[in-house]
């Protein structure tokens, strides 16, 4: 049996779960999707959306890509906020960063990685930025755990910079920007404090009359 086999086995048993827990399930999650929260997170395998957060299919919507970036040149990463801010209407947006990301700790080595060290330099730009955060007394681990944090908090901000974000906000639209970190050695999720649910907080620079 090929592994492509035993996958679509591995759905159909996921399926018929399903459907046995609750025989409407697929039919009224074919109907529309209406979830509260957008999930921008790390591509790494180990951190998966729904799973972590107990929720089920038609709960999240999800957006991945290498060390959870917000970048605003990245069409594909801004579509999907104003989709789910503008049309979806989620109420939360939640960037969740992981401790041992193999993005960050990339980042921080003095080499070429080709073709992503263009995106890997946004996370060298925080630390350069940040260098005073930093001491001669932590450790390479605590360096890039704080850096991994470091980069949440940044990614959210660059979330509430953006025009659909802003203009919701100003709309009177519910909707809060979060910053999480997830342990793969644990499986908990850790509040990293940074919450917005208006412009009020963001540096007027930002704002977007």
């Amino acid at each position: 049996m090929s592994l492509l086999e035993d996958l679509l086995e591995n759905n159909e048993q996921w399926a018929a779960d399903l459907l046995k827990e609750d025989p409407s399930f697929f039919a009224h999650l074919a109907e529309q999707q209406s979830p509260e929260y957008l999930w921008i997170g790390c591509s790494d395998s180990r951190v998966p959306a729904n799973q972590l957060l107990g929720l089920m299919p038609g709960d999240v919507f999800v957006h991945r890509n290498i060390a959870n970036l917000v970048i605003h040149t990245d069409l594909n990463c801004m579509s999907v906020i104003k989709y789910a801010v503008d049309v979806l209407k989620v109420k939360h947006i939640i960037v969740t960063g992981h401790y041992d990301c193999g993005g960050i700790n990339a980042a921080m080595q003095k080499q070429s990685f080709e073709l992503i060290d263009g995106w890997l330099r946004n996370i060298k730009d925080i630390y350069v930025n940040h260098l005073d955060h930093f001491n001669e007394s932590m450790t390479e681990k605590e360096k890039l755990d704080y850096l991994t944090e470091l980069n949440v908090i940044e990614q959210v901000k660059n979330v509430c910079h953006t025009t659909c974000v802003q203009q919701a906000w100003g709309k009177g639209q519910e909707l809060t920007i979060h910053g999480l970190i997830y342990s793969v050695k644990n499986g908990r999720l850790k509040d990293l404090k940074v919450n917005f649910n208006n412009i009020d907080n963001i540096n007027d620079l930002y704002h977007i009359s």
